[in-house]
């Protein structure tokens, strides 16, 4: 009898994690929790318009672009990884009253963008969104600023790790960060053979040592999806110069539960950016 029952328990095992193998793009990426636009940025009383971008393999990405008057700077917006654009509507504007212009996108497979979501897939739209900025917006690399949350932040910061000379962005701000998928994954679930399972990476850890612009790192104690030693171990990897902001709340509302130390920490770290040499 006892023989019997590990049997069975190693035949559940090897299927969780045969499930877990084959399905992981479905567990990271969820472009479907909330497919619908809910709203605009007209909603918050926001000026903006709607941009297409283009990718190097040939799809159409949805995008907003919301400018400010006047604009200390603009800042490339990387989501997570649910819902779309029109969910970061409190974020915009948190922004924008910082006076920052954001263009926001949705990556493919996301709300209104075509394809499906891939890690490489990622990587090209986040390039789509840089070249509009800079090629055709004709924003100069120096005046923009790369943002990302959560999966957005590992988005964020492998844009950041491919710029570099006169590419390179004004700086880098993560916030909810990973240290890489496999890492994250081994932490949440110790029972499964997440590093051996892993066929995505995301190794923001890696990457933030390949950033040559100022970051800045926000990430929360209370964070019950990406504990906050993730953050600290992407902050510890980091070169100079960097700061970390420690805010409160979840971790899809410490952006909102931290006001007004949220908005005062990055503008201080803005405030920082003019007086630091460029490399």
């Amino acid at each position: 009898m006892l023989l019997r029952w590990l049997l069975w328990i190693a035949v559940v095992y090897l299927l969780v994690v045969s499930l877990a193998w084959a399905f992981q793009e479905r567990l990271l990426y969820l472009p479907h929790v909330g497919r619908e636009h809910v709203g605009t940025p007209a909603d918050r009383g926001l000026p903006w318009e709607e941009v297409a971008l283009e990718t190097e393999d040939g799809l159409t990405l949805d995008a907003w672009w919301v400018p400010a008057q006047p604009a200390r700077g603009s800042l490339l917006f990387f989501h997570g990884n649910a819902g779309n654009i029109s969910h970061r509507l409190d974020s915009i504007r948190q922004f924008h009253r910082l006076g920052l212009s954001v263009l926001i996108l949705d990556y493919r497979g996301y709300g209104r963008s075509e394809g499906s979501p891939s890690e490489a897939g990622t990587a090209l739209d986040a390039r789509a969104a840089w070249r509009w900025m800079v090629e055709e917006r004709g924003l100069p690399p120096e005046e923009i600023v790369l943002f990302g949350r959560s999966l957005g932040a590992a988005v964020a910061a492998e844009l950041a790790a491919s710029r570099d000379g006169a590419e390179q962005p004004a700086a880098v701000i993560l916030e909810s960060s990973f240290r890489s998928v496999p890492r994250l994954g081994q932490r949440l679930y110790p029972f499964l053979p997440v590093r051996w399972l892993a066929r995505l990476d995301y190794d923001t850890e890696s990457r933030v040592a390949q950033i040559e612009a100022p970051l800045l790192v926000i990430h929360s104690r209370d964070d019950e999806i990406i504990p906050f030693a993730e953050g600290e171990a992407v902050y510890r990897a980091a070169n100079d110069p960097k700061r970390l902001l420690e805010i409160r709340g979840g971790h899809n509302t410490g952006f909102l539960d931290s006001e007004p130390d949220y908005s005062s920490g990055i503008e201080a770290f803005l405030d920082e950016l003019s007086q630091l040499p460029r490399r």
